[in-house]
């Protein structure tokens, strides 16, 4: 089952930046004919339970301590699926919350970057009033629609169900330190969940998004997609969520909780296990949260952890660690 702490502090580096500093190594799986064992990750998420974004957000962050972000121009992918807030796209102080804690760590400089759908990008940004924010609070706004054909880089990992692969901004997969802020939610359109392995999806040049949708392979093709890049940090809002329907509208329930952390296969089945505690539609509560397409292949494909008891959960209060303990029992269900 998932670890409960009291509390922990996390440095490490992304998989795919070759750093493994504070994981805890355990036996693991045999790698067969070359009579290796492999270490077993131990992956930190921190969960704040709060009302209160901004608070939720300096807890969570503070608890998992990330390092690394000074000194360093971040990119930032928010959810602005469409021009609503929380829980339909990134709630306004969340983001101003993750842009100031990034700047209390002496980041140099922070760039919003995204690609909204359907709707059109720059008619969401203009009506959730992003700009207005940037400029009150010192981050710089990039709409991926704009960018030429040369600052996109193009992936075709063998055996995955994208037969000519797929492209993504070079601001993400290049950016010297990168941040994901996700919202927790339920979706209506074939994915089941949007959580942080679905934020790639906003990575994308529209086209492949209409060959994605129309995919019977949709929630693999979406895990995929994250193998082109990797978040140094993952900060999700479930202070509201939606717990049947979404993106954009959906039931709608109070979640009273900020999560954080650098592995997006533990934030993921993290918020798979709140939405199944809140009580959520047949997709959620009908299967274990490892057999969920999205997560299930993320572990084949090497994004994060493989198991429920790779997950240390960590709070910084009573209220905190007893919700950690009851999500610890909802995780080990698989």
């Amino acid at each position: 089952m998932a670890h409960v702490h009291q509390s922990s502090a996390l440095d490490r580096r992304s998989f795919l930046k070759g750093a493994a500093a504070g994981l805890v190594l355990l036996p693991g799986t045999d790698f067969g004919a070359w009579g290796l064992r492999a270490p077993r990750r131990a992956s930190t998420v921190a969960i704040v339970k709060t009302a209160s974004r901004r608070e939720g957000v300096t807890r969570a962050v503070a608890l998992l301590g990330p390092t690394g972000m000074a000194g360093k121009r971040v990119v930032l992918k928010p959810n602005f699926n469409s021009g609503d807030g929380g829980p339909a796209g990134t709630h306004d102080d969340t983001l101003t919350q993750v842009i100031a804690e990034l700047k209390e760590r002496d980041a140099r400089s922070v760039t919003v970057g995204e690609s909204s759908g359907p709707r059109g990008t720059t008619a969401v940004l203009e009506a959730k009033g992003t700009l207005d924010l940037a400029r009150d609070h010192g981050f710089d706004v990039v709409d991926f629609d704009t960018l030429p054909d040369a600052d996109w880089a193009a992936f075709n990992p063998p055996g995955t169900h994208w037969p000519e692969g797929y492209h993504l901004p070079r601001m993400v997969t290049d950016a010297e330190y990168l941040v994901s802020t996700c919202c927790l939610k339920t979706h209506g359109s074939g994915g089941v969940f949007t959580m942080s392995l679905k934020l790639a999806v906003g990575l994308t040049p529209r086209p492949i998004r209409r060959t994605m949708h129309a995919s019977p392979d949709m929630r693999r093709m979406i895990a995929e997609l994250n193998q082109g890049y990797a978040p140094d940090l993952i900060v999700m809002d479930g202070v509201e969520t939606f717990t049947d329907g979404g993106p954009s509208r959906g039931t709608l329930k109070r979640g009273d909780v900020v999560v954080a952390g650098t592995d997006r296969v533990a934030v993921d089945a993290v918020g798979v296990a709140i939405l199944k505690d809140l009580g959520s539609n047949d997709a959620i509560m009908g299967r274990p949260i490892f057999a969920q397409e999205q997560i299930a292949r993320a572990v084949e494909v090497g994004l994060g952890v493989r198991a429920p008891g790779e997950i240390e959960l960590v709070s910084d209060d009573d209220t905190g660690r007893a919700y950690a303990a009851r999500l610890t029992e909802i995780l080990a269900q698989g």
